[in-house]
């Protein structure tokens, strides 16, 4: 049994996720090969090497890889495909984009966003929005996976493992790298920042959003909202934490005017502790949340930073 995990890199750095999709190859068993696609990929797969339990890291690293476009990803991957049982990548964009083009091409059924492995052919997986978790067994010989990372602890250290170059010429003519639109924050990215706070609705506006900054700032956190406040204008889509944003599990979630709605709740459920602030003492948010505070959220904010 072997398992090839996608590595998940951005700007020369591999990404947090890679370690806990690592981490489910792990409890899967076999041995463990990580690869590396993109261009002057050198430090990235270092440190992809010296994550614990992986065996080999097989580096790709050819202008044709530069945007890890999921064509030219998904080609490669398919050639690697035969020497492996499990094929993992984590459920992001990247992931979302590149596995299913590798599950058509190998006419293999793909099983999406686990969130444990029971063994190496059982796993566990979140539907309805979260609100029950289906036990999936594949009886095929080859698994195609995405990994909800947010579930998995990240993967301890190792002494670096072996790292083997790979001399794959992969073309692509079906699509083309134009350009990229990218917010630029000082914060840490909503996915892997080990603190989240999160305004709602409740907050009432787009400019009100401020009052998070300064709280946000002295606990190093990323700023979240909910759809009701993207639908409403109030902050980009970008910062959307739910079931249609990003899945998110911090060691705190602060959500600030949040209602909970089950789209919102499965998106953030998972944190290890949440407080919630909001005014209306029925709101659903405080069924899962650790800490509740009853209060209007425009007296509180102030204090809270205050006491910081």
């Amino acid at each position: 049994m072997s398992v090839l995990v996608i590595a998940e890199h951005e700007n020369g750095q591999l990404k947090p996720e890679t370690a806990k999709v690592v981490n489910a190859a792990v409890a899967i068993g076999g041995d463990i090969d990580v690869l590396v696609a993109g261009t002057n990929v050198a430090d990235v797969a270092n440190s992809a090497a010296q994550i614990a339990g992986v065996n080999n890291v097989r580096v790709a690293d050819n202008t044709a890889f530069e945007h890890q476009l999921a064509e030219n990803t998904a080609g490669l991957i398919v050639e690697l495909a035969p020497s492996y049982t499990h094929i993992l990548a984590s459920a992001s964009t990247t992931g979302k984009n590149t596995l299913p083009r590798v599950s058509a091409l190998l006419d293999k059924s793909q099983i999406s966003e686990i969130i444990s492995v029971v063994d190496a052919d059982t796993f566990k997986r979140p539907i309805y929005a979260g609100n029950a978790i289906a036990t999936v067994k594949s009886n095929e010989a080859q698994k195609i996976i995405t990994v909800r990372a947010s579930a998995f602890d990240t993967q301890g250290e190792q002494g670096a493992c072996n790292i083997e170059p790979l001399s794959m010429n992969i073309s692509n003519t079906l699509s083309e790298f134009v350009g990229i639109e990218q917010t630029e924050s000082e914060r840490p990215e909503l996915n892997a920042a080990p603190v989240v706070i999160s305004g709602g609705r409740g907050m009432q506006n787009g400019e009100n959003f401020a009052l998070l900054n300064g709280i946000a700032d002295k606990l190093g956190a990323a700023i979240g909202a909910s759809r009701a406040a993207v639908d409403a204008g109030f902050v980009p889509n970008d910062m959307q934490v739910g079931q249609t944003g990003k899945i998110v599990a911090p060691d705190l979630y602060i959500a600030v005017g949040i209602s909970g709605a089950i789209q919102h709740l499965a998106g953030m459920k998972d944190s290890k502790v949440i407080v919630a602030i909001n005014k209306d003492p029925d709101a659903p948010i405080f069924q899962v949340a650790d800490y509740g505070l009853v209060a209007d959220l425009f007296e509180v904010l102030p204090e809270l930073e205050a006491a910081l």
